[in-house]
């Protein structure tokens, strides 16, 4: 006898391996974790990753992959049609450090790509979307202490002020046009497959690198700057977390906060002397110190843990551990 648990299972897989994914900017640092993810579940062949480079990376080896400008719309709409794509994951975006050095393009890639995708699902070509919000679109006004999800936002950098406008569209999408965007505000991301990718909380990725290649790192951050912090593996199964929700549990439009950990440079410091005893670190504070006093030190995550279940499962030392562990290999 069949059991109707096995049915619902059943159905649910035959579902995800109908499913078709693309994600725009799946070179970037969490793009390529994301992509394998998701090619794990949804099947190699549904899962379309594109970037505007063709790098040699297993990402674009592993499977489907198409070079794409995340700006122009019309190359959008034509992958969109010619796979036949139902969800889309817009990672492509200029973080926070890079988009200070030109400001301009920074607009532009992190505004009208997300335009791009939602007018998609505004004519009904999408069903789906993923977009990734961060922490920068809090500001020096913002409670730095448990950040609430709903607060003060007054971002200081380009980077935060497109990032805060974008959760705006976000949401009037929805509550105007009825698009089914999902959202997340990420914290720092730390990850041992892919390098740095241009963010000031990107220190925490690049202090193991140094650790395990020089013994010794040398911080652009000051050594008390505390920050909301996340391994890659909590990020990436938030998202996909988020994306499988039932519609009805997705309650924010604009975008959840998401937390696990916070930690300064000086206590990453500290868990790795734990494995690698000659590690020093020196302090050489640059324009970053700015834009992280602007940011919040740890974060209320809460709305998501009730609405959809969220819960991360690495702290400062699982992760230290993993990291070095990965790296060393």
């Amino acid at each position: 006898m069949i059991l109707k648990s096995e049915i619902v299972i059943f159905v649910v897989k035959i579902y995800q391996m109908a499913t078709k994914i693309l994600i725009i900017g799946a070179c970037g640092q969490i793009g390529t974790e994301l992509t394998q993810k998701l090619r794990g579940i949804y099947g190699v062949e549904n899962v379309i990753a594109s970037d505007i480079r063709k790098l040699n990376i297993d990402v674009v080896n592993s499977g489907p992959f198409e070079v794409i400008n995340a700006l122009d719309f019309n190359q959008i709409q034509h992958l969109v049609e010619i796979h036949e794509i139902e969800e889309v994951y817009l990672m492509a975006a200029l973080l926070s450090a890079t988009a200070e050095k030109n400001p301009a393009f920074a607009w532009d890639l992190n505004m009208n790509s997300l335009f791009h995708v939602l007018n998609l699902a505004k004519a009904g070509k999408i069903k789906k979307i993923f977009w990734p919000s961060s922490i920068a679109v809090f500001g020096p006004t913002t409670p730095r202490e448990n950040t609430p999800q709903f607060t003060i936002m007054e971002p200081s950098t380009v980077y935060g002020i497109s990032k805060q406008s974008g959760e705006r569209w976000c949401e009037y999408y929805h509550n105007t046009y009825g698009v089914d965007v999902r959202s997340i505000r990420y914290p720092g991301l730390i990850s041992w497959s892919s390098p740095p990718g241009g963010g000031t909380t990107d220190y925490a990725v690049d202090i193991f690198h140094k650790a395990i290649s020089k013994k010794k790192y040398d911080c652009f951050l000051s050594s008390e700057t505390k920050m909301p912090m996340m391994y890659m593996d909590d990020a990436i199964a938030a998202t996909i977390q988020i994306m499988q929700s039932p519609k009805e549990k997705i309650k924010i439009r604009s975008s959840y906060n998401l937390a696990a950990m916070s930690f300064t440079p000086t206590e990453i410091a500290e868990e790795i002397k734990k494995f690698i005893p000659e590690f020093t670190i020196t302090y050489h504070p640059d324009f970053r110190q700015k834009i992280a006093d602007s940011w919040p030190a740890s974060i209320d995550d809460s709305a998501a843990r009730e609405d959809w279940n969220w819960s991360h499962q690495f702290d400062i030392s699982s992760m230290t551990k993993d990291m070095l562990d990965h790296l060393k290999k």
